[in-house]
């Protein structure tokens, strides 16, 4: 049955869909498998006017904490930190650049959903155990209703993945669908 949810009170988050994520020093096998449901649910969006956000790693580097754990990574100016060519951003969506593991921290991300009066947000991304758990925790907290479509979402090593999607819905109270389920 499809749901609703592609209406004006939704947006889109793709979460770090960057070449060093998705082909680069920090990827996995299963980021790349998420690269075409997102493609999919992105034209699904873009053709209802569901505002897409690209909540982005932009690192400055001796700065930002992640580069002390992960290395470095998604620097700034550089083709890491670049959305991957399948996915890119077009004419209207929001690019939200982030310098730690949540879209909202420290970013204008809240002020630009709440211009637009969003009620609902569809996250997207990698990965399940960082920075779309972190996103989806400040999501909980600003009162958004939570969507993960779990074909959409991936995890650095596919045995932490279920667990990690048991987690986002007990947790954050995240609806965990498939993309079909939003189309």
């Amino acid at each position: 049955m499809e749901q609703t949810l592609l209406h004006e009170k939704t947006a889109v988050l793709v979460v770090d869909m960057l070449h060093d994520f998705v082909k680069g020093a920090l990827s996995c096998t299963q980021a790349r498998e998420i690269v075409a449901p997102i493609r999919s649910l992105l034209t699904e969006a873009r053709q209802k006017k569901v505002p897409v956000f690209y909540c982005n790693d932009c690192h400055v580097p001796g700065t930002d904490p992640e580069l002390k754990l992960w290395g470095e990574h998604a620097i700034a100016g550089t083709a890491g930190a670049q959305v991957v060519p399948e996915l890119l951003p077009c004419p209207g969506d929001y690019i939200i650049p982030k310098h730690c593991y949540s879209g909202f921290f420290q970013t204008e991300l809240q002020w630009l959903l709440t211009t637009l009066g969003i009620e609902n947000l569809i996250i997207t991304g990698l990965y399940t155990n960082i920075c779309v758990r972190h996103t989806a925790a400040d999501a909980f907290c600003w009162g958004y209703h939570i969507y993960i479509p779990r074909d959409c979402v991936s995890a650095f090593a596919p045995q932490e993945f279920e667990g990690d999607i048991a987690y986002l819905q007990t947790v954050y109270g995240a609806k965990i669908i498939s993309v079909d389920e939003i189309k």
